[in-house]
């Protein structure tokens, strides 16, 4: 899509999915993250009533507000592209947007009920199917139509993730029940009222992503938002798929326990160091190899947006870090802490953003990303040891000097040296930081737990098997 597109198609692309991202933020009312917990907590309580009820409610009040918010983006669609754009040109394709902010809607429903059953196999395979076949149909509308295809490949994208969840959704047996109007107000708004933390900080997240994307291009125009968006998502591409796996499943756990802080902490300690062990060799990959990511995933025309990625990469790396902290907050049902964190969050981002892309044009932008996490590391872990006496294991203080010196030394590297000498320690250091985290995550796991056939292997990092693992776990 990049080679038909060009860096002002990817440009369009990403406004316009930052356009229906908001609408559908602002529409859901966080009722999918908080219908989550709710069934999660259902769950453990054991009560099959319970589940039922709150999944049956779920289902309808994502419909209710998909349709609402597809209403209203209809309504607005004028409006929406002379903020977006600086010209209404664009309204009638803000309206089509509609269809996939409903769609997005149902699905998060469905989605949410998945999760919160713990059914992380056939989430999984339920986003694996629905981003084959969105891919399927988008391409070739991008092929025929280029530009003009990029809002009907965004529906066709959303149509098949509402087709995949809907499959999976399916084979949660939900009997049906009958409930009065009192009973649903009452689980509707147990779901609302937590819900709102939650669409507030979608809110405030997304409503920084879509104000940095309308600064570029009014700054810049398509080409730089095209630049920046490829930017953004090859530097989230491995990071995502860690960050994604936590949400899924660490959440629902961490909900569980939340009351007691021992296991709270002990838990996100666990959780925080898989997830750097496992994101700092593929970050310094990425650091290191910036300008043969970019050709391979888009082409040479989006060889600019090298710079940014990498100011990316190193705010990724600080995110891996908070992100598992910052649950805490939500499993403590905080949520005017939450809201007041991400509201710091966002202003800290689009500040950022807005002075130093003034100043330092595209690159200003992936720096800005860089400063939001210096910020937002440092505020969560203040609030986290006041809510749960929070602190940092030894093994992962040590994970952390280790893979954030080496990453450090990778960025610097690019700035100070040549691009081959830069690219040798670069390299050197990924395979050092590969080779760290492998030995740190075969620890974790009991020899008589490890194939045969890689046994040996193991033994030859980890000399002095330990079976109980590092600090921190059991």
């Amino acid at each position: 899509m990049a080679v038909l597109l060009g860096p002002a198609g990817v440009g369009l692309m990403g406004l316009y999915g930052s356009v229906a991202d908001l609408a559908q933020s602002i529409a859901g009312m966080g009722i999918n993250s908080s219908g989550v917990r709710q069934i999660a907590e259902a769950v453990g309580s054991g009560e099959t009533e319970r589940v039922t009820r709150t999944a049956t409610v779920l289902r309808r009040i994502a419909f209710l507000l998909g349709l609402i918010g597809a209403l209203l983006l209809v309504t607005f669609s004028r409006q929406v592209s002379l903020l977006t754009f600086g010209t209404d040109q664009h309204a009638h394709a803000v309206a089509l947007l509609s269809i996939a902010v409903f769609f997005a809607s149902i699905s998060g429903g469905q989605t949410a009920l998945i999760q919160g059953m713990r059914r992380i196999k056939d989430l999984a395979h339920m986003s694996m199917l629905g981003t084959l076949f969105g891919a399927g149909i988008a391409i070739p509308l991008i092929y025929f139509f280029r530009q003009d295809g990029v809002v009907p490949s965004l529906i066709g994208i959303a149509g098949m993730t509402i087709a995949a969840s809907w499959w999976y959704s399916r084979k949660v047996a939900i009997h049906p029940i009958t409930m009065s109007f009192g009973e649903m107000r009452m689980e509707a708004a147990a779901l609302l009222k937590l819900g709102f933390a939650f669409m507030a900080c979608g809110l405030l997240s997304l409503g920084s992503a879509y104000a940095i994307r309308t600064l570029i291009v009014h700054m810049s125009g398509l080409d730089s938002a095209g630049l920046y968006q490829s930017a953004w998502t090859l530097g989230g591409l491995y990071v995502g798929f860690i960050l994604q796996a936590m949400g899924a499943d660490f959440y629902p756990r961490l909900s569980a326990i939340a009351t007691n802080n021992e296991a709270c902490n002990r838990l996100v300690n666990e959780q925080a160091q898989i997830s750097l062990l496992m994101a700092g060799p593929g970050v310094m990959a990425t650091l290191t190899f910036a300008p043969l990511v970019i050709a391979l995933f888009y082409s040479t025309k989006f060889a600019p947006a090298v710079e940014p990625l990498r100011w990316i990469c190193l705010g990724l790396m600080l995110r891996v870090i908070a992100w598992p902290m910052g649950f805490i907050i939500l499993a403590k049902k905080a949520q005017t802490i939450f809201i007041l964190t991400e509201l710091a969050a966002t202003t800290v981002h689009v500040g950022l953003a807005w002075a130093f892309v003034h100043r330092f044009g595209l690159t200003g932008a992936g720096a800005a990303f860089f400063g939001l996490y210096v910020w937002h590391t440092s505020l969560i872990y203040i609030i986290v040891r006041r809510l749960t006496g929070f602190r940092w294991s030894a093994q992962n203080r040590q994970n952390m000097l280790t893979v954030l010196s080496l990453a450090g030394l990778v960025f610097f590297g690019f700035l100070v040296a040549s691009f081959w000498v830069a690219t040798a320690i670069g390299t050197a250091a990924t395979l050092l930081a590969s080779v760290y985290s492998l030995r740190c995550l075969l620890l974790l796991i009991p020899v008589d737990r490890i194939p045969e056939s890689i046994r040996r292997f193991r033994l030859a990092l980890a000399p002095y098997p330990r079976s109980e693992g590092p600090e921190g776990f059991e």
